[in-house]
Parts: C-alpha cells; structure tokens; sequence
C-alpha cells in the first residue's frame, strides 16, 4: 500500500524497524543498529512510503521525500527515494518493480527528476532496471549529506560519499536537464 508518513502508527514503526534492522544488518553492523528501538527512518523521514506486504508481514519498502538539492550550483526539486528493501527471501523481484509501481506516483508529485544511491554492489541490479530506459545511472558523483544526528567523536556534522552510484530518473523533464555538477548536496540527511 502507499502512505503517507504521518498515517503510520506505532505497530507500523515497529514492524518496518524490524524490516530494517535485518534487511540492512547484513551490509554492515552499523547500518542495522540505526533501525533499533522502533526507528523506521534512517535520516530523513519519508513524505511517503510504498509498502509492499503479504502472509509474512513486510515483503517490501520505498520510501519518497521531496527537497531540494543542489547540483553543481544548481538548485534542484527532486523526489528522493531511499529505504529501499526487499525481504531477503524475495530478493531479485524487487527494485525494478517496486520503481514502475511507484512511477504515477512520482508524477503526481510534479517533480521534475527522482533520484536514489545506490550502493556499488547494486550496479548490476540497477542496471537491469536501468536498461528498459526508465533511469539512468550516473558515475563520479559525490554527494555531501548531513548526519542525521551530532557524534561528539566525530569532526563534521556531514559526510560525502563518493563510492555510491546516483540514480536518476527523468519524471516531468528529460535527462538532457539534469543540470552538470559533480557533487550533489542534500542540505539535510
């Protein structure tokens, strides 16, 4: 189903943290630990949220933001999509499925462009989806976020990641307008 954000009740935060946790656990202790304690967001909260269910409880997740980046020195609408999962035991039905599903959504929000990173050991799954010519993936592209919470350990409060592959799908304008810039600020996690 899809829903907003502020639909979700307690029981829904909970199940989906849970989803999470061991969806993201395996990538890396630290990417499962964000999800403990009924946190169903890792940064920024979705504005909406398409989730997939069935006999088992969540089968899968996506979730979409509208902000504004900055490309370059370009300011940019975009949808954000991030949170993706896909329980473990139906992985290979997932990305591709869950983005066409999500399409008419992403139009009625009016954005010009959607855009997700991915990790690099996802390239080949997105670049099957990628290759039916819904998305592009774009190389060389870092992109500077806030943390999502101050660490007094740590030196800065926002983070670059220049190992990700950026997904770029091309909603109420084509892809010739994706302004040219090699680093993608969120302004916010």
């Amino acid at each position: 189903g899809l829903c907003w954000e502020n639909e979700l009740q307690l029981p829904d935060h909970l199940e989906l943290s849970e989803f999470f946790r061991k969806t993201y656990e395996p990538t890396g202790a630290f990417n499962g630990k964000q999800f403990e304690g009924g946190r169903s967001w890792a940064g920024a909260r979705p504005e909406l949220r398409a989730i997939g269910y069935d006999v088992h409880g969540v089968a899968a997740h996506m979730g979409v933001l509208r902000r504004y980046i900055k490309v370059g020195d370009v300011d940019l609408l975009v949808a954000e999509l991030g949170l993706y999962g896909v329980r473990p035991d139906l992985e290979g039905l997932g990305i591709a499925h869950s983005i066409s599903v999500m399409y008419p959504v992403l139009q009625q929000l009016g954005v010009p462009f959607a855009f997700g990173t991915v990790r690099q050991a996802l390239r080949n799954h997105v670049g099957r989806f990628c290759r039916k010519g819904l998305a592009n993936i774009l190389t060389g592209v870092r992109v500077r976020s806030t943390l999502p919470d101050v660490y007094p350990d740590l030196p800065s409060t926002t983070r670059v990641d220049d190992d990700v592959l950026l997904m770029v799908l091309p909603i109420g304008r084509s892809m010739s307008e994706w302004p040219a810039g090699t680093l993608i600020d969120r302004n916010g996690p």
